[in-house]
């Protein structure tokens, strides 16, 4: 596709950086929406916003590619020729760092992965955090599992002397993880109380979902959801409802708590082994705009979100991958006599 137009956003002095969180907000949107037609960069960003611009954007980063249990993208999450290039294309974007899924002990190579991603982020100047999956085992399971895994992590990768510990994602001087729920059988209180003994106790941000542990977490993050009316068959529920629910909730029942955005470009878990048919069309890139930009009315001077999720980098089997950029859709020629 040829580009006949080219957007900038314009670098300005830190004095003004309110006045331009929407505007790098749009900025990213269009060039990820541009990324679809080439690779080739064509706005004039900053890779990295400064500690006092908001929102930061994040990408969730699929570390298992290369493991024989998932669908073969091309590349390993192992190789660090292609994490540097992704991280690379990442920064180009505007994104300023990863999210990694993380299991703990359950799953060595993405431990392995995200050991790579976190050293290779500190080298790059780019930020790095983790996503801990739940275990899906009972209540006393669960929750030893978490109490492990977390224990572990700390001392592994946030200790000051752990490889690459630098490039960890801080949010008011304390390391941010995230929590994906899967069985929803831990006990998060007992989580909390342990790692607030901590040398620097962490900021756990939930899936947004209903939690008897809601006073245990400092935050919720919105999640990929079509919102009350479920998957359509054709696609076509995006989640708006869903979204605008819970930037209401936030601020209405959480207002103390951090609220952390999302987009996402479509979803299609048809390549998935534990597909469940589920699909959200990706509708000519309008999609991921419109996601974006209820980030960014969401968002605003006197209370801007800390962090907006891009869900996510590169997770292939359910069809939300923005890695290899978004498609524009075509107006096919007609042709004359037809």
């Amino acid at each position: 596709m040829r580009l006949t137009t080219t957007t900038r956003c314009h670098v300005v002095p830190s004095k003004y950086e309110s006045m331009v969180r929407s505007s790098r907000t749009v900025c990213v949107a269009l060039l990820l929406l541009l990324q679809g037609c080439t690779h080739t960069s064509l706005l004039n960003t900053r890779s990295t916003p400064s500690a006092k611009a908001y929102p930061h954007m994040l990408a969730v980063y699929e570390p298992w590619f290369g493991h024989p249990q998932h669908i073969s993208v091309g590349y390993s999450s192992q190789d660090p020729l292609k994490i540097r290039e992704q991280i690379d294309h990442a920064k180009q974007l505007g994104i300023s760092g990863f999210v990694v899924d993380w299991y703990g002990d359950r799953e060595p190579f993405l431990d392995r992965s995200y050991a790579l991603i976190q050293s290779i982020a500190a080298e790059k100047k780019f930020t790095v955090a983790m996503m801990y999956d739940e275990s899906e085992g009972e209540a006393g399971v669960a929750t030893d599992d978490a109490l492990a895994a977390l224990e572990k992590f700390d001392e592994t990768y946030l200790m000051p002397n752990a490889a690459g510990s630098q490039a960890y994602l801080t949010y008011n001087g304390r390391p941010v993880i995230f929590i994906f729920p899967k069985g929803g059988h831990t006990d998060w209180s007992r989580v909390r109380t342990a790692t607030n003994k901590w040398d620097s106790p962490p900021l756990l941000i939930y899936e947004s979902r209903s939690t008897p542990y809601a006073d245990s977490m400092d935050g919720f993050y919105a999640w990929i959801n079509p919102g009350a009316k479920g998957w359509a068959a054709d696609g076509s529920n995006w989640g708006e409802d869903y979204l605008r629910t819970f930037y209401r909730h936030m601020e209405s029942k959480y207002p103390g708590k951090i609220a952390v955005g999302a987009a996402w470009a479509s979803f299609d878990d048809s390549r998935a082994s534990w597909s469940l048919n589920r699909h959200m069309s990706p509708r000519c890139g309008q999609t991921f705009s419109d996601t974006l930009r209820l980030a960014q009315e969401n968002s605003s001077p006197d209370h801007p979100l800390p962090f907006v999720l891009i869900e996510t980098w590169n997770d292939y089997e359910e069809g939300t991958a923005i890695e290899p950029g978004i498609a524009q859709c075509k107006t096919s020629p007609v042709t004359p006599g037809s």
